[in-house]
């Protein structure tokens, strides 16, 4: 992309970590947000050796500079020994530390403690449909995703993304060892890209990679640690009805999805589609809710009998004597709305011992609707609405 587009998140006046996946445009928002930081980037490999063998050289290479000076580690996950560094001249100095890398979790295996909360941690998605305005493209996001990496020239997606996956694969797999055998891994890697919005089952993929069940718990861990996937929990009332229990399985960015699952090359099929508006959803689910600090519980619903609720936000806890409040959103790719899809909502709504406060469908359908309660707003008007805080 020609013009570099404004992100919603904005820094913190205190030390913190920038976590994302890789491709995110993490660099790119330091780069915007802090031109004035003292910067060490620890891909460049004399400074990550000296760095690792003699982290108080940072010390002096940040040099005699006034407290509350910004100092900014780029791959930090790099040299996690610097840490403790880093904690010294926080209280030594005063200075303030940007902690940028890719996750937590080379640094949490190097012992680091993260700052024992010294420091906050922001993180960084893939493009929002609000950051892209005019730009959004609903059909190229549910195709390609929404990583910056990618929309710098969609032409040629497939090729950035391919690339993509084999970055993660040598950068964050070969060089750090993360896993024993590469082979189980890539096996894994094409199933969890299939089983992209799914209910996880955990025994059925370690049967279909050929790996114990304990690998597959592992491979997944780390899909979750480098920021590449996250879970969505099953939403448990306790209302006296048979739930799921296990959460379900999205990565962080259809466009990855489709690398891992080797489709590519291959136009996505409806189910696939659909797949991927779910997925889109969710993030911006995220993404709204953290940049706009609300922090409220994401998950989804579904009973034992197959009954479904895409997403479900705990809008207020259950107390003493007041039962959660929730938002329930139903996702579908299509583009006439059906209104056997609205039971499961209605279902729950007339639950005693849950406060249902917002009934929302979303479609890829033109018309807006409101149906006794409920709202169905095609795909756009409901991410607008979405950023402008109306739907939690």
């Amino acid at each position: 992309m020609k013009a570099e587009l404004t992100r919603l998140l904005e820094p913190v006046e205190r030390s913190f970590f920038l976590f994302g996946a890789r491709g995110t445009g993490k660099s790119t928002w330091l780069r915007q947000k802090m031109p004035d930081a003292v910067r060490f980037d620890l891909l460049d490999t004399s400074l990550q050796m000296e760095m690792i063998a003699f982290p108080s050289h940072l010390e002096a290479l940040v040099g005699n500079v006034s407290p509350d000076t910004w100092v900014l580690l780029d791959e930090v996950q790099k040299a996690p020994a610097l840490l403790d560094e880093v904690h010294r001249l926080m209280e030594l100095k005063g200075w303030r530390f940007v902690l940028c890398g890719s996750s937590a979790r080379k640094l949490r295996r190097g012992g680091a403690d993260l700052l024992a909360g010294r420091a906050l941690t922001l993180t960084m998605e893939p493009f929002s449909f609000a950051e892209l305005g005019e730009r959004f493209d609903l059909s190229k996001a549910l195709e390609w995703g929404l990583l910056p990496v990618v929309w710098s020239d969609l032409s040629l997606a497939p090729d950035i993304l391919s690339s993509y996956l084999d970055t993660y694969l040598r950068e964050e797999i070969r060089e750090e060892g993360a896993v024993r055998k590469l082979a189980p891994f890539l096996r894994f890697l094409a199933v969890a890209g299939q089983v992209h919005g799914q209910v996880l089952n955990l025994q059925n993929i370690a049967r279909e990679v050929a790996v114990p069940r304990s690998s597959v718990e592992g491979y997944f861990s780390l899909l979750f640690d480098t920021l590449l996937a996250h879970q969505l929990p099953a939403y448990r009332p306790n209302l006296k009805v048979r739930e799921t229990a296990h959460p379900k399985f999205f990565w962080t960015d259809s466009g990855m999805a489709r690398a891992a699952a080797g489709l590519l090359r291959d136009p996505p099929d409806r189910s696939w589609l659909g797949a991927s508006l779910e997925s889109l959803i969710f993030h911006e689910l995220r993404t709204a809710n953290a940049v706009f600090g609300r922090h409220r519980p994401l998950a989804y619903y579904r009973t034992a009998a197959g009954a479904e609720i895409d997403f479900v936000i705990e809008t207020a806890r259950r107390a003493a004597e007041t039962p959660p409040s929730v938002v329930c959103i139903e996702v579908k790719m299509a583009e006439r709305w059906n209104r056997k899809w609205e039971r499961p909502m209605r279902d729950l709504n007339d639950l005693a011992g849950i406060r249902v406060e917002k009934m929302i469908g979303v479609y890829t359908g033109k018309q807006a609707y409101h149906f006794d309660g409920l709202d169905v707003l095609p795909v756009d008007q409901f991410l607008k609405r979405l950023y402008a805080g109306q739907v939690f």
